[in-house]
Parts: structure tokens; C-alpha cells; sequence
């Protein structure tokens, strides 16, 4: 019933009450609702859509980021002793919970950077037997060290070394590491590189004479490819139990990758 003077708000569904201006009014203001509630749906619906195909997209990219990393060395150079087929120089035992990876250039400085930051760290991870770490020695910067091809010949010095007792490797990566050329510079001359060998304790006569011979020099060449084609794209790259460490404060300041490598191993 309708008070005189008063207009019912109550719109009915009836036919007759079609006719009432304000019936219609009130439809046409709840048709417009209705539609602007499912175009908010629509668009809310898209971009759920959208951030769960870019979330997807993210996290297949970051696996694809830190993969693990696994080349396989083809040559038909001589292979050195005590390497993976990967090419990597091992140190540590084998059935040690941690698995590290590195990829380095003697030459290269940010090497020179993580490896003093880190070396300590590394060394305890092998010695109480946390960690085995895998060394891949890479030879892309020839060009830092003019035409004495520092790079590489480091690089063969490495693999001479390690395959003679990697047991002293870290040892001989520190003292090369400390001892690095400036970019630019000569590098350094096969006697440079038999005394720093002798300086980490590798005193039998085959050491020197595989530096001089330079006896890994294709090896390490079919190596470096190997791990380029990997996907790789810097030095030093780092990899714990698979996963690429990318973290700066863990890979240039001091002891920075212990925590990682106590977390691996929990």
C-alpha cells in the first residue's frame, strides 16, 4: 500500500510496472551495476591469469638460471688425470653432502676477488669433509695478457697440478691467485708458473715439464668450450648442490658462501 504523496521504491516485476519511470530508472542503475561487476570480474580474472602465467614464466626462468650446471668435455687432446667429464679438477671426498662448482680464469680479477674472499671457506668445507669442490679452469682471456696467452697456459698449469695430487690444488689456486698479473700486463712466464707450483708443493720434475710443454693446452680449449656452451656467460660462476649461488655478498665478501654451504648441508 502506497502512502499518498509518497512514490514506492520497491521495483516489482510485474509487466504493469514497467510503465513506472522510476522502476525503469532503477533497472537500467541495476543493469549497470550488474555490468560493471562482471567487467571487474572479467579483468580481475585476466590479471590473476596473467601473474600466475608470469609467475610461471619467473620460476621457469630462475630454474633455468640455476640449473645445474653439466658440461661434457669432447676432445681429442690429451685428458689430464683426477678431472670429471666435465673437465672439473675434484677436491674432497666424493660421498661428501655438498657439492660446490666453480668456473674460473686465472686472469680474470672478480676470480681473484671470490677466490680471496672465499678460499678459507672452501678449504675448511673440504677438510671436515662438508663439501667436495669441483674446479673447472676456463681459458677465454688471452687478450688481457698480450700474446703470452697467460689464460691458458695458467690454465694448463692448473690441470698439470692437479693431475699430479689434487690434494694440494687449493693450495697452488690460492698462491696463483695472489700472485695474478695485472690485465694488460705479460702474465706470467713458464718459470713464474713452475716456481709458484713448487711454492704450493708440487716438487716432482713432471709438474715443470708439463708446463712447459704446456700438455692440456687442447684439453683446456675443448674444456672452456664445453662450459661456454652451457650457457655460462662470466667468471667466476658458482653452483652448491646444483643451484647457481648469484648472491654477491655471498660470492666477494669474506667466508660469505659458508652460510650457503651449512644451509646445503642441513
Amino acid at each position: 500500500m502506497t502512502t499518498k504523496g509518497v512514490v514506492s521504491a520497491q521495483v516489482s516485476s510485474k509487466p504493469g510496472d514497467r510503465k513506472n519511470p522510476l522502476a525503469k530508472a532503477q533497472r537500467a542503475d541495476r543493469n549497470r551495476k550488474i555490468f560493471i561487476q562482471v567487467g571487474v570480474a572479467a579483468v580481475l580474472v585476466g590479471l590473476v591469469a596473467a601473474i600466475g602465467i608470469g609467475l610461471a614464466m619467473r620460476k621457469s626462468d630462475d630454474k633455468s638460471a640455476s640449473g645445474a650446471f653439466a658440461p661434457v668435455v669432447s676432445t681429442s687432446g690429451t685428458k689430464p688425470a683426477n678431472v670429471t667429464e666435465g673437465g672439473a679438477i675434484v677436491v674432497g671426498k666424493s660421498d661428501a653432502k655438498v657439492r660446490v662448482q666453480v668456473v674460473a680464469d686465472m686472469q680474470c680479477p672478480a676470480c681473484k676477488m671470490f677466490e680471496q674472499a672465499n678460499s678459507k671457506a672452501l678449504e675448511d668445507a673440504v677438510a671436515n669433509g662438508t663439501a667436495k669442490v669441483e674446479y673447472n679452469i676456463i681459458s677465454f682471456l688471452d687478450r688481457a695478457s698480450g700474446n703470452n696467452m697467460f689464460s691458458t697456459r695458467a690454465a694448463n698449469a692448473a690441470y698439470v697440478v692437479a693431475a699430479n695430487d689434487p690434494s694440494k690444488f687449493q693450495n697452488w689456486l690460492s698462491i696463483m691467485f695472489d700472485k695474478q698479473p695485472e690485465e694488460g700486463g705479460s702474465g706470467m712466464t713458464d718459470d713464474q708458473l713452475i716456481a709458484i707450483a713448487t711454492e704450493a708443493g708440487y716438487t716432482d720434475p713432471s709438474v715443470a715439464q708439463g708446463i712447459k710443454d704446456q700438455t692440456y693446452v687442447a684439453y683446456v680449449k675443448d674444456e672452456t668450450k664445453a662450459v661456454f656452451d652451457t650457457g655460462i656467460k662470466s667468471t667466476p660462476s658458482v653452483y652448491v648442490n646444483g643451484e647457481q649461488v648469484q648472491d654477491g655478498k655471498s660470492l666477494m665478501s669474506p667466508d660469505g658462501l659458508k652460510p650457503v654451504i651449512e644451509a646445503a648441508a642441513k
